[in-house]
């Protein structure tokens, strides 16, 4: 199916729905035998990845001659081209990773 059919699909099933099935109490008997959910607990691989990627990112911007000027002049205190071209992409990146996150929170 593809979201074309969707909303077509929705208005069948609701213009022929007429309330929820009798069951006896049977979905809350079985809603309550159910285990609650358990806590995820592999939050490590997301870490790693996290410093991997950093410390990866570290080794191959080590030897940028741009960079090492740009934060040379903003801790001096001196806003240069290569300082505000540095804060730029430091807020371009964290704008798309903001945006990436807050996309794939959207899915779930």
């Amino acid at each position: 199916m593809n979201e074309s059919h969707d909303d077509t699909l929705e208005a069948l099933l609701r213009r022929q729905f007429d309330g929820p099935v009798a069951d006896n109490g049977f979905s809350e008997r079985v809603m309550q035998h159910l285990p609650s959910r358990r806590p995820r607990r592999t939050a490590w691989p997301l870490w790693l990845g996290v410093m991997l990627g950093a410390v990866t990112c570290g080794l191959c911007l080590a030897n940028v001659p741009l960079l090492h000027i740009g934060w040379r002049d903003w801790l001096a205190g001196d806003l240069s081209t290569s300082a505000i071209g540095m804060l730029l992409a430091m807020v371009a990146i964290s704008s798309l990773a903001l945006g990436w996150s807050l996309a794939e929170s959207e899915d779930r």
